[in-house]
């Protein structure tokens, strides 16, 4: 009987972890209770021990390599068992010696072990999860560490990668399958090699090759969702791109190409014309952000208090340092830094403000976690940047590229979605000249910021033209009265239009 080893069960504020120590190798015999490895995450080192003695006879995941929650990395068998019982099962029972050699390869180069292919574990919060993309199918050969699926959860995507190099086989929950975390969704055929197999798996590499221009794994997301919005069939579009990659390009020139098996598609959708209409299910994240809107406005006595700010201070401060500040931090210096330094700075001057409400109590932070809403492929997104208080203007404008960029990219790890005490959204970046934004729950506030436009407004009696910009603070009435959103407000235009006050904290 063999036992798997696994990564314990990560708390809801870790994403992943890492191989630290191993302290046994394939072969050695081990006791109860043993140590056998430490897991490293960003906050201690667990230890994974021996439920009973045994050998062990596999480590799955070296040391450095980073891993989910329950994730197995090893394999302990009987304390009588030889170290490669594992491999018992092998057509070639004879050769146990030579099968005993990790880095020999196996006799039948067509088949390998199985090994499961699991929803991460899944926070506390999060009941479900949808098969979003698989990346590979049935015969592919994969690679250790080879995204092999996607998994959608209401807040990020989480890859599912390959602990081994050998051939996909089975999978057993397509994509949009609702599943559970540590579920079983498909199978890896583990150090099996379809290359080197006679006739099967030259046909498999050659019908590989025939079908590589529509394969999931050539197209990019945004090529996806294209063409499952069109309800096109990705194997009839000839792709331009390296590799026989399917591009935006190629989709667009196949709509308008008057192919009959297009127009016989589009004929039962379109019997007015062009007046067509498509339904489209939404993605779960787009559930989420509906359904967490709707709470906001229901469930919270929200109320929304305007101010306006002249730019022209930190306009000139930029202009002047602008390019000092790239050489010497390797970033542009943008307008949201100077937001967060100064939203941080009134969220110290009215705790409040920094404060969300928990049942019948109310709930004061001391500390500043402030989410930055991110326009992303699959919908608005919140992540997280965290202790403001203690970041340089620098630090704060990488971490919001650094957001900015994993959301674009579909990176965002639970962690980064977790927590913050006040949300920050710039619709002005999209043009929105004014606007009142719906609170992010558990959080109490929200501050808009808009586009800065160039106003006649009366200076000392006198008309100037300056870059204005309103700002609008949305806040849950239960909990902040009419003079701290006020003040709060007033006190982040103060900050905004004498950006000296950031440094001296006046």
């Amino acid at each position: 009987m063999s036992t798997e080893i696994k990564v314990p069960v990560l708390p809801e504020s870790v994403a992943d972890a890492s191989v630290a120590t191993w302290h046994v190798s394939v072969g050695d015999k081990v006791s109860r209770d043993q140590n056998l490895v430490d897991i490293e995450t960003d906050k201690v080192v667990l230890e994974v021990v021996a439920p009973h003695d045994g050998v062990i006879t596999e480590i799955s995941q070296e040391e450095g390599a980073t891993v989910l929650g329950d994730q197995v990395i090893g394999i302990i068998g009987d304390a009588d068992a030889a170290a490669p019982s594992e491999d018992a099962k092998s057509e070639a029972p004879a050769s146990d010696k030579q099968e005993n050699a990790p880095e020999a390869p196996s006799a039948p180069a067509s088949e390998g072990k199985e090994v499961d292919i699991k929803v991460p574990v899944l926070p506390e919060s999060v009941a479900d999860a949808t098969v979003a993309t698989w990346h590979v199918q049935p015969g592919d050969a994969v690679t250790r560490d080879q995204n092999l699926v996607d998994i959608e959860t209401d807040k990020v995507v989480l890859e599912v990668v390959a602990q081994e190099d050998g051939v996909m086989g089975e999978i057993i929950h397509a994509e949009g399958d609702t599943v559970l975390g540590d579920q079983v969704i498909g199978k890896v055929k583990a150090g099996a090699a379809p290359a080197k197999s006679d006739t099967k798996a030259d046909t498999s590499a050659a019908a590989k090759d025939e079908s590589s221009s529509d394969s999931s794994d050539v197209l990019t997301p945004s090529v996806r969702r294209l063409i499952a919005e069109k309800g096109l069939d990705a194997s009839k579009i000839k792709g331009s791109g390296k590799n026989g990659r399917v591009t935006k390009e190629d989709v667009d020139q196949f709509l308008k190409s008057p192919a009959p098996a297009a127009k016989t598609e589009a004929a039962p959708a379109a019997p007015m014309g062009d007046r067509t209409q498509k339904r489209v299910p939404m993605t779960r994240l787009r559930k989420t952000i509906a359904n967490r809107l709707l709470e906001a406005k229901n469930s919270t006595a929200m109320l929304t208090t305007f101010n306006e700010v002249n730019m022209k201070p930190i306009m000139d401060l930029r202009k002047q340092y602008q390019e000092v500040f790239e050489k010497r931090h390797g970033i542009r210096l943008g307008f949201m830094s100077f937001y967060v330094k100064a939203v941080t700075e009134a969220l110290k001057r009215f705790p409040d403000v920094n404060a969300s409400i928990d049942g019948d109590d109310i709930v004061y932070h001391n500390y500043f976690d402030i989410s930055i809403a991110v326009s992303t492929p699959r919908g608005l997104v919140t992540p997280v940047l965290k202790d403001c208080d203690k970041l340089s203007v620098a630090e704060i404008e990488k971490g919001i590229r650094e957001l900015a960029l994993k959301g674009r990219d579909g990176k965002l790890s639970l962690d980064d979605m977790t927590g913050g005490n006040f949300t920050i959204t710039n619709g002005g970046v999209f043009g929105s000249l004014l606007s009142t934004p719906i609170i992010n729950l558990p959080q109490s506030s929200i501050l808009g910021m808009h586009k800065i436009q160039d106003r006649p407004m009366a200076v000392n009696g006198k008309v100037e033209i300056l870059p204005m910009m309103y700002l609008a603070l949305s806040y849950d009435h239960r909990q902040i009265d009419g003079k701290e959103s006020v003040g709060f407000l007033v006190t982040i235009k103060e900050l905004l239009e004498d950006p000296t006050r950031l440094l001296l904290d006046v």
